[in-house]
C-alpha cells in the first residue's frame, strides 16, 4: 500500500492530508494484524513509516517492536503504543477488515500505533524546539503480557524519567479522556485448577469419585473469596471462564480442569489469593476423596498512576479540547503498561472511541476520528512533560 509520505515529505502535507495519512496507517495495520510476538510485518511497516520521516531508530535487541527517538540532550521521557492483535475472527464488514483469518485488531492497538506514529512525525517537525528527548516505544505482545518486560530487559527505559501511554475506551464517547491518580487498572492473574477423581459409568456413580460434582462445588465456593474472605470494600473479582470435563455422555470423567482469572488493585490481597484458593480447593476435593491442584500464572500488577502526572494529564486534556474526567474508581481491566509504572513515574489514560461493541469483540469498530485529537494531545504533552522533568 502506497502511503502519502512516499509521495511527498510530511513537512509539506496539509492538516487534511496528515489526518488521511494517519487513518491509512491504521487501516493498513488493521488489514494485516499479527499475534503477540509474531508482529514481524507490523514491525517492518512501523520502521518504514518512521524512516520516511527521518525519525531516529534506536538499536535495541528486540525480536519484534520498534523504539524511536526525537530530540537531543536531556531530559528524556517516553511514550508507548502497543502493536499486537488478538486471535479473533472479525465481523465488522468494513472495507479494511482483517485479511488474516482468525486474527483481528479487536483491542485497538492499530489505533494506538497510528496515534504514536502521528506524534513521532509531528514532534519531528518541531524537533529543534524540544527541550530534551522523546522516546517512543512501539511495544509487542501486550496481549501476552510480556511485551513491556521485553522492552525493559532490552534497556528501552534506560535514562527515561517519566512515561505516558493510552488505551482507547469504546464505552466512552469521542472527546472524553479519563484517568485517575493511583490505582487505575487491576492486576491480571490467571489460574488453572485440576481436579482428579475416579472415573466410572454414569449409571454407577458410586463406583467412582465424581470430579464434575467436585468441580461444581469448587466453582461455587470460589466466589466466597471476594465476598466472604476479603472485605466487600475491596475490589476483588474472581471469574471461572472455562470448565473442561469428559468426552462422552455416559461416563463420569476422572478429571476436570477449570480456568479463570483474578483481578484486584490491592497488592496484599493479590499475594494471599493463590494460598486461599489452594486451601479451598484441596479442602473440598479432599472431602470427596479426590485431589486438586492449582497452577497460578502471574500477569501484570495493578497499574498505579503517579498522582502528579495524573493531575497534569487531566489539566492538559481540558486545555486541549477534551472533556477530562477523573475516574471515581479504578477499573478491572489489566494492562502491562503497569510494569513501566513500577520502574518510573507516569500516567496512563483512557480515550473515548465510541464503539457499539467492546474490546475483544469480533464487531469492535472504534471511531477513527479519535486519532487526530490524540496525536495533538500527546504532541503537546511531550514538550510540557520535558519542561516539568527538567525542573525536578
Amino acid at each position: 500500500m502506497t502511503t502519502l509520505l512516499t509521495e511527498q515529505r510530511s513537512t509539506s502535507l496539509s492538516a487534511q492530508q496528515l489526518s488521511q495519512q494517519r487513518v491509512q496507517w491504521r487501516r493498513e495495520l488493521h488489514q494485516h494484524p499479527e499475534l503477540s510476538n509474531q508482529e514481524f510485518a507490523t514491525t517492518e511497516r512501523i520502521t518504514r513509516w518512521l524512516k520516511q520521516g527521518d525519525i531516529r531508530l534506536l538499536p535495541f535487541e528486540l525480536k519484534t517492536g520498534v523504539v524511536a527517538e526525537i530530540g537531543q540532550g536531556e531530559p528524556l521521557i517516553a511514550l508507548r503504543a502497543d502493536i499486537d492483535a488478538l486471535p479473533i475472527e472479525e465481523v465488522t464488514g468494513q472495507p479494511w477488515t482483517s485479511q488474516q483469518p482468525g486474527v483481528m485488531h479487536a483491542c485497538g492497538h492499530d489505533l494506538h500505533t497510528s496515534v504514536m506514529l502521528g506524534v513521532a512525525h509531528q514532534l519531528k517537525q518541531r524537533e529543534a524546539e524540544l527541550p530534551g528527548r522523546v522516546r517512543i516505544l512501539f511495544q509487542p505482545a501486550e496481549e501476552a503480557f510480556d511485551g513491556a518486560k521485553q522492552l525493559i530487559d532490552a534497556g528501552a527505559l534506560d535514562g527515561v524519567q517519566a512515561i505516558f501511554g493510552m488505551h482507547n475506551a469504546p464505552d466512552l464517547p469521542l472527546g472524553v479522556l479519563r484517568t485517575r491518580p493511583g490505582a487505575f487498572y487491576a492486576n491480571v492473574d490467571r489460574f488453572v485448577i485440576r481436579i482428579h477423581g475416579k472415573g466410572a459409568h454414569a449409571a454407577r456413580p458410586q463406583e467412582g469419585i465424581d470430579s464434575i460434582v467436585i468441580a461444581s462445588h469448587i466453582v461455587t465456593a470460589l466466589q466466597t473469596l471476594p465476598s466472604r474472605v476479603f472485605s466487600s470494600l475491596e475490589s476483588v473479582v474472581l471469574s471461572v471462564t472455562r470448565f473442561t470435563a469428559g468426552n462422552t455422555w455416559n461416563v463420569l470423567p476422572q478429571s476436570v480442569e477449570l480456568e479463570g482469572t483474578v483481578r484486584t488493585h490491592n497488592a496484599d490481597i493479590r499475594a494471599q489469593i493463590p494460598h486461599k484458593i489452594t486451601s479451598l480447593i484441596q479442602g473440598i476435593a479432599g472431602g470427596f476423596g479426590a485431589q486438586a491442584e492449582l497452577e497460578w500464572i502471574e500477569g501484570p500488577p495493578a497499574l498505579i498512576n503517579t498522582p502528579a502526572w495524573a493531575d497534569f494529564a487531566l489539566a492538559l486534556a481540558q486545555e486541549t479540547g477534551y472533556h477530562a474526567e477523573r475516574a471515581e474508581s479504578p477499573q478491572m481491566g489489566g494492562e502491562d503498561f503497569a510494569f513501566y509504572l513500577q520502574q518510573l513515574p507516569g500516567v496512563f489514560v483512557s480515550i473515548g472511541s465510541a464503539s457499539d461493541f467492546g474490546l475483544h469483540h469480533p464487531a469492535f469498530d472504534p471511531d477513527e476520528s479519535l486519532i487526530d485529537a490524540a496525536v495533538n494531545y500527546f504532541s503537546e504533552l511531550a514538550p510540557r512533560a520535558l519542561r516539568i522533568v527538567a525542573q525536578q
